[in-house]
């Protein structure tokens, strides 16, 4: 008889512990539940996405949210598609979650404050965004020989700064015509932007190239070419930035300077994939215009153009097109290193 009023005790007291834990325990087991339903149908949904079924992507990670709202990496994924179907409010709603639930998430202001620059033109919102990047505070992990991520977070804050420098110069191009005063300050802004992300990411074609473009639209033309031809250094074999010099050159009325760049421009354009034609006919035309003006300038005075080639390249007819022979390849580059009239810029800019 003790002993089974003994056992009987111990069956309350273990009734009574449960009946406790589930009194004062129940929203978190409850929680803890919907949590690992959520898990799952999140992996599910990473499951489709590796399988490029979209729609059943969205289906399990909107159930996944739903039980489990502060799984902020699949808020990022969310975002993410949204973003490549160009559902852009609901990417903008994906990616502020994804911050809500954890306001370090470095990448989903990044492709937030993207979304609002570039595809919105919220731009005011994009550079929040990246001021708060360049703002945050990372644990950095250094092991010698085994992992550092200091690279990545200073890499993801050059970034920041550059993506702010791009929100401001479309903030200045996109001015309406009563407040197109603001661009000149806009573009500075820029300007500070881009100098800031060459401090994390100091050989870096795009920024140079940008900070060029921003110097060109305020008419500083000694700047600006000073950075074309930094850039151009970086990536000789794109077009953009010979193109751009040109054009930079041709409005300071350095004409054999311009036509140097013009051509480079035109070979690399058509060797571009996805050149439709009309920019190669626009650079041809740019060329042809540049050429007369140089034939009949001061700087020139006469009326013929030397046979000489003004690029000295040589070049092998294959198969109906021009490419440079293999034996020239290196000479081809370093003489598309060579930016026409950074002496002109250097002497302006001392």
């Amino acid at each position: 008889m003790k002993l089974f009023l003994k056992k009987l005790f111990s069956l309350l007291i273990l009734i009574i512990f449960v009946f406790l834990i589930w009194y004062f325990f129940h929203g978190w087991i409850e929680r803890q539940v919907m949590k690992a339903k959520g898990m799952y149908y999140i992996h599910k949904g990473d499951q489709a996405y590796s399988q490029d079924n979209m729609a059943k992507t969205l289906e399990y990670y909107q159930k996944g949210l739903n039980l489990f709202p502060g799984h902020y990496e699949a808020w990022f994924n969310l975002g993410n598609i949204y973003a490549v179907y160009e559902d852009y409010y609901s990417a903008v709603d994906a990616y502020s979650h994804a911050i809500e639930h954890n306001p370090k998430f470095v990448m989903a202001r990044m492709n937030l404050g993207i979304v609002y620059s570039e595809d919105l033109g919220f731009f005011d919102d994009a550079i929040e965004q990246f001021d708060a990047i360049t703002q945050i505070k990372l644990f950095r992990l250094w092991i010698p020989f085994i992992y550092s991520n200091i690279r990545s977070v200073r890499g993801n804050r050059g970034v920041a700064y550059f993506n702010k420098g791009v929100a401001y110069k479309q903030k200045a191009i996109y001015l309406p015509l009563e407040r197109k005063y603001l661009a000149y300050q806009y573009l500075g802004d820029a300007i500070e932007a881009y100098t800031k992300a060459l401090k994390f990411l100091k050989k870096n074609y795009d920024v140079y190239y940008n900070r060029a473009v921003a110097h060109h639209l305020r008419g500083e033309s000694s700047a600006a070419g000073l950075d074309y031809c930094k850039a151009i250094e970086i990536e000789p074999m794109k077009f953009e930035a010979h193109y751009n010099l040109a054009v930079l050159l041709r409005g300071m009325k350095r004409y054999r300077e311009s036509i140097s760049e013009l051509e480079k421009a035109a070979m690399l354009i058509t060797e571009t994939p996805d050149d439709s034609g009309l920019q190669t006919a626009y650079i041809f035309n740019l060329l042809n215009e540049v050429t007369r003006r140089f034939i009949t300038s001061e700087d020139y005075g006469t009326d013929k153009l030397s046979d000489e080639p003004t690029t000295g390249l040589s070049y092998t007819y294959v198969n109906g097109r021009i490419v440079a022979d293999d034996d020239f390849e290196k000479a081809m580059v370093k003489n598309f290193k060579t930016c026409a009239g950074f002496e002109v810029f250097k002497e302006e800019e001392e």
